[in-house]
């Protein structure tokens, strides 16, 4: 079967195409035939060797949708979505034709979604999940997400606005702004760090009671614009995983500051969660993601490269 595969980390020359194996699924697991893929930065970052517990050679991927092709009779011919710790990691994961995941770690993907679309949602959507869980959003919260543009920060505003709560979106560009002002979006365009806390003060009265700081940047301004009791939910985004942190302004707030990491949920824990988001975008609660840009895997070498660039297009990689 196709796939891309890397042999070493350290950098993305040890990634290649290659010709496979077809993977046997043990008892108890599924194969599925892959219909599209998602490429995240951390797939990127994981043949880059940030991941010490990678084992190699690894086919990358974490995120899918696609057909199972072996597995239960209840899931036999199913379209079906997934993704989780392990995948990519410890065993090989979706960036090849097939794949094999435990029966419990895909679930049915919402009709009225695309494979590829599918595909785009895995990471963003359970990161996003993650972040307002844990930091208690609910209807009413008034809520920061800083890079709100991101495939993360578009997911927690659907997220969000699902359970009700007061939403102000935070980004780089005046275009980005503006594009979400047309959609009924607050929004605040960044300027420098001190600058925050005065913005958000602007719309919320006494700070966010919640900050989602997406990019792992604004830990600082972030601390400053809070509410008393806030809460922070942080993605370390920097290479070498340092964020400052104002301790003496987080105690003075009694804020709580809570790490966002989906690579803490194997492929099972993420099926209940992808379970749960199915029924609200067949019933047109969570809006429909644009079409992400697809590239065939045979060219997945490409995409990996021109994220380690910088780019933010959203890509999903499509066997054949």
């Amino acid at each position: 079967m196709q796939a891309l595969q890397f042999q070493a980390t350290g950098s993305l020359d040890h990634l290649s195409f290659a010709d496979l194996p077809m993977p046997v699924p043990a008892e108890g697991e599924v194969l599925v035939r892959v219909e599209a893929a998602g490429l995240n930065p951390s797939d990127m970052k994981n043949v880059l060797g940030r991941f010490p517990y990678t084992t190699l050679p690894r086919v990358p991927g974490r995120d899918f949708a696609g057909v199972v092709e072996q597995g239960p009779a209840q899931l036999l011919g199913k379209a079906v979505w997934g993704t989780g710790r392990g995948p990519g990691f410890t065993r090989d994961g979706s960036h090849a034709r097939y794949l094999t995941v435990p029966a419990q770690g895909v679930t049915p993907m919402p009709q009225s979604l695309t494979f590829a679309q599918a595909a785009s949602l895995g990471v963003p959507y359970t990161t996003a999940w993650d972040a307002l869980e844990r930091a208690q959003v609910q209807a009413g919260t008034r809520l920061l997400i800083i890079g709100a543009n991101g495939a993360v920060g578009q997911a927690a505003l659907a997220l969000a606005r699902l359970r009700g709560a007061q939403v102000l979106a935070a980004v780089r560009r005046p275009e980005q702004a503006t594009s979400l002002h047309a959609r009924g979006i607050d929004t605040l365009v960044l300027g420098d760090h001190e600058q925050l806390r005065m913005q958000v003060e602007a719309v919320y009265p006494g700070g966010a009671q919640v900050v989602f700081d997406t990019t792992g940047f604004w830990l600082p301004a972030a601390v400053d614009a809070l509410a008393p009791f806030g809460r922070i939910a942080l993605i370390a985004a920097p290479a070498d995983g340092t964020v400052q942190l104002p301790a003496l302004s987080l105690y003075r707030r009694g804020g709580e500051l809570i790490g966002v990491n989906s690579l803490l949920y194997d492929t099972i824990g993420c099926a209940a969660m992808l379970h749960s988001f199915t029924e609200a975008f067949d019933q047109g609660h969570l809006p429909r993601p644009e079409a992400p840009c697809q590239i065939p895997l045979a060219e997945g070498v490409i995409s990996y490269r021109a994220l380690e660039a910088g780019s933010t297009e959203k890509v999903v990689l499509i066997p054949s």
